[in-house]
Order: structure tokens, then sequence, then C-alpha cells
């Protein structure tokens, strides 16, 4: 073989390690899936792999790949709490980097091995994306309604309080309110996901307005418990917006996972959002009191 880039040998390295943890964890799912369709999907999954181990190996012979245990640990934990389709979309993600490290080197791979190269690339850019989206899991279609919930509850419960804050004395009022408006708008917010889902969802319009008032509804019911924990009024909205932030925080990575997008422009967007709301609400609140001259 002529002498190899120095750059196609550190990708090849890297690559091996990569493919060889991807093998082992497709095989391992493979082996404790239950499910017939799931397992042919991994198996099917974990020779693409071993065929793309192979080529990278060609340009380090003797050198030892390396499995990434800590890798598997996640997707494998991230599997048991979120699902088999959050674990796999997460892992996608990992190999979306790979694939990048391909493409930076794709002009330094020998011609006589450009063939093989071109077959790792599609397998990496489609095939992998076909095969697991055979895997995905009923509840994963309802995952926007749960976001629509949460993201909704998230803006509006927490300006309610905010607004409350500005125009009573007592933390409970505020929480009351919070609980109250919470109620009603999970029941208008199911209303408006059953509508919407019989537009064309391919699910069901009953489960989608339920993924929606639930998640709305604890989701304010969340924000509204630090209300009735303090009478300070600092405190009691300090610990509500740390739950929110946590909220929209899990909410914005889950949901960027599963549909395969930016994680930081969507999150820093709600987040100020959330912000916004709760400080204009605030004043608001405030002014109202200021003008009626409520003392509560």
């Amino acid at each position: 073989m002529a002498a190899v880039d120095p750059a196609l040998i550190e990708v090849a390295k890297e690559g091996i390690d990569d493919e060889l943890t991807d093998y082992t964890l497709y095989t391992r799912l493979s082996e404790t899936n239950h499910n017939g369709a799931f397992v042919e999907v991994f198996k099917q999954l974990a020779v693409m792999e071993r065929r793309h181990l192979e080529f990278w190996q060609k340009f380090v012979p003797g050198v030892q790949a390396k499995v990434n245990t800590g890798l598997i640990r996640r997707a494998l934990f991230f599997k048991r709490i979120f699902g088999l389709t959050f674990a796999i979309r997460y892992l996608e993600r990992h190999e979306a980097d790979s694939l990048k490290r391909y493409r930076a080197v794709a002009h330094l791979v020998p011609p006589e091995d450009k063939a093989a190269f071109d077959g790792v690339l599609a397998d990496e850019e489609k095939h992998e994306s076909d095969l697991s989206s055979g895997i995905e899991s009923s509840t994963i279609r309802y995952i926007s309604f749960v976001v629509l919930g949460l993201a909704d509850a998230l803006v509006e419960i927490t300006g309610i309080h905010a607004g409350s804050l500005g125009i009573y004395n007592k933390t409970e009022i505020a929480g009351l309110a919070g609980i109250i408006a919470g109620g009603a708008a999970s029941l208008a917010m199911a209303s408006a996901a059953y509508a919407q889902a019989k537009q064309g969802f391919k699910g069901s319009a009953k489960l989608s307005a339920a993924y929606t008032g639930v998640s709305y509804f604890l989701t304010a019911l969340i924000l509204a418990t630090p209300y009735f924990l303090t009478s300070s009024q600092i405190n009691a909205i300090g610990l509500s917006l740390t739950l929110a932030v946590v909220i929209v925080t899990f909410a914005s990575y889950y949901s960027s996972v599963i549909s395969m997008k930016p994680f930081l422009r969507d999150y820093v967007e709600l987040l100020g959002i959330l912000l916004a709301v709760t400080v204009a609400l605030y004043l608001f609140g405030y002014v109202i009191r200021a003008e009626t001259g409520i003392t509560v």
C-alpha cells in the first residue's frame, strides 16, 4: 500500500474506535431486545458498522480499536429512562460528528479505496437513518404534543405567577392563580390539540389531547408548588423559575435529540421568552396594584 496521509491515519484511528463502539452497542441491543422486528434492525446496523470498522482498519493495520464504554453506558441508560428511540437518536448525533470527520478527508482516500469509502458515507448519511426509523416507538409520535403543553405552560403559568405577585402580597394567592389558570388552560390546550390531531395526524386524537392537557397541568402544579412553601415573594418566584429552567432544559434537549435539531438556539429562545414574560407581567401587575391600591 502507498504511503497514507497522516490526516487520514488520524481519522482512521478515530473511525475504528467509533465503528467498534457502534457495532458493540447494536450487537448488545439485538441480544437484549425482545421485539423481533427491532432485533433484525439492530443486526443489520451491527453488520453495517462491522463493515465500516474493517474499512478503516486497512489504513491503520496493527492498531487496536477501543470501545467507548461511556457512550454505550449513556445510550443504554437513555434507553431505560427515555425509551429506545431517544437512545438511538442520541447515538446518531454522535455518528453525525464521525461523518463530518470522514468527509473532511475524502480527498485523501486512495483511488482504489474510493468506492468502499463512498459506500461508508452512503451508509452514514442515509442507510442508518432509514433503518433506525424502523424502531420508532408509538409514543414518540406524540412528543410534539407533550412539548407543546410544557412550553405553553412554562410561559403562561410563570407569567401568571409573576403578574399575581405584582398585584398581591401573598404568595398563596399567586400559587392558586396559577393552578386555576392551569386547569382552565390545560382543558383549552387539550381541546386544541384534539382538533389539530384530527387534521391528518397519524395517531390517536384522544391521546394527543391527553398528552397535551396532562403535561400542561402537571407543569402548572410543579411551578405553583413553591408559592405554598414560603411566604417570601423572592424565594417563591426564584424557586419556581429554577424549576421552570430545569423543565425548559429537559424538554428542549429531549425534543432536539428526537427531532435531530440543534439544541442551543431553541433553548435560548424559549428561556429568553420565559424570563421576558416573567419580568413584563410582574411589572404590569405592580402597576395595577399601584393604580388600584390593592393591599391583599
